[in-house]
């Protein structure tokens, strides 16, 4: 199944999973969630090598890129990610907030090429919404 075939992902709340204001797509935080259940769960430690995160991470900008695609018309493309905001469920202690980051901007760059890396942010956070490892956020730019 294609990306452009995904369903949105499932709203955990009162919210629609990505909102569009002229060419610019705002999509809501998206957890490692598929059918709307979360498929990896804790806090993100620094003892674990830091790919064991790398399957949360994919599924959480997929889920991403899936909401901001789906507001696209038949004629449309997102033309750029403008930014991209990965928080990190991070342990005292964890460090390589970049590292779980680059594997976010790497799943975009596959999937968008150079229009898929835009500018990031990566924060640590003390807690997400259900345990969570991590949450992303994106802005696209959106063209005809």
């Amino acid at each position: 199944m294609s990306i452009e075939e995904k369903k949105n992902p499932i709203p955990q709340g009162k919210y629609v999973p990505a909102s569009r204001f002229g060419n610019i797509i705002y999509t809501a935080g998206m957890t490692p969630r598929n059918n709307g259940v979360l498929i990896h769960s804790g806090k993100v430690s620094a003892e674990e090598p830091i790919d064991s995160y790398k399957e949360a991470v994919i599924q959480a900008v997929s889920n991403a890129l899936t909401a901001a695609r789906n507001t696209l018309s038949e004629q449309e493309q997102l033309q750029q990610i403008l930014s991209l905001t990965v928080y990190i469920n991070a342990e005292e202690g964890f460090k390589a907030h970049s590292g779980i980051a680059d594997m976010a901007s790497e799943y975009l760059y596959e999937a968008l090429g150079d229009a898929g890396i835009g500018s990031r942010a990566a924060i640590g956070v003390s807690s997400l919404p259900g345990g969570a490892p991590v949450e992303i956020q994106l802005i696209a730019a959106v063209s005809s």
